[in-house]
């Protein structure tokens, strides 16, 4: 599973079957990808999700979502990470890490103080620049948005210099190349994940089905 720290007012719009309670944090089996953050935001009268891994600051954001689409929030965010990492340049082999490593989503309450300072952040970063652009944030995937947010460095506490969150989740990926992962790539109880990215659609999206056996 992936773990991820949601903020009150997102842990009330999912379903419990998403959820973790207390006694599963420390037995629950976790991805190498890490633990994640993720915020609930208003925007345009629209629910979006921004995430954002712990250790990289690494932001996927997803746009305009309905309610029965937090039932599929596993299939929402491999399909967003994915894209974003192909927007931000990574190599085949490093998709297919990514894809090996997505495991379902595990929501749990409790945020750390650094990682919830860069999530308020990048949402009013992003609240500005759709403001600016006059876009409609219930006409965009989000991908290049989040991209775009990666190429910003970042403060994490305890470290004296700044985060590159596209070059340091990239060489995170990198480390995990080597490795096999158990289950892997399991999305919402589908099959695992296989096969390569190396032939992108014409419109530089991927899709998750390219990996499904």
């Amino acid at each position: 599973m992936i773990q991820i720290h949601a903020t009150q007012k997102l842990l009330a719009k999912l379903p419990a079957q998403t959820k973790l309670g207390p006694e599963d944090i420390l037995t629950a089996p976790q991805s190498k990808l890490g633990s994640w953050h993720a915020n609930l935001l208003t925007i345009q009268r629209r629910n979006c999700l921004l995430f954002v891994h712990d250790q990289t600051r690494l932001s996927v954001f997803i746009p305009a979502l309905t309610k029965p689409d937090f039932a599929k929030i596993t299939w929402f965010f491999g399909d967003a990470l994915m894209n974003t990492l192909l927007k931000c340049g990574a190599t085949p082999e490093q998709l297919d890490t990514a894809a090996a490593w997505l495991q379902p989503l595990a929501f749990v309450g409790g945020t750390d103080r650094s990682v919830l300072g860069t999530l308020n952040q990048l949402g009013q970063d992003i609240d500005h620049m759709l403001y600016v652009d006059s876009r409609s944030v219930a006409e965009m995937a989000g991908y290049a948005l989040s991209a775009s947010l990666a190429e910003r460095p970042c403060h994490v506490k305890g470290q004296q210099d700044d985060v590159w969150p596209r070059d340091a989740f990239l060489e995170l990926l990198d480390c995990l190349s080597a490795e096999v992962a158990p289950h892997a790539g399991q999305t919402d109880g589908q099959r695992p994940l296989s096969g390569s990215l190396s032939e992108p659609k014409a419109d530089n999206v991927v899709t998750l089905d390219r990996f499904r056996k």
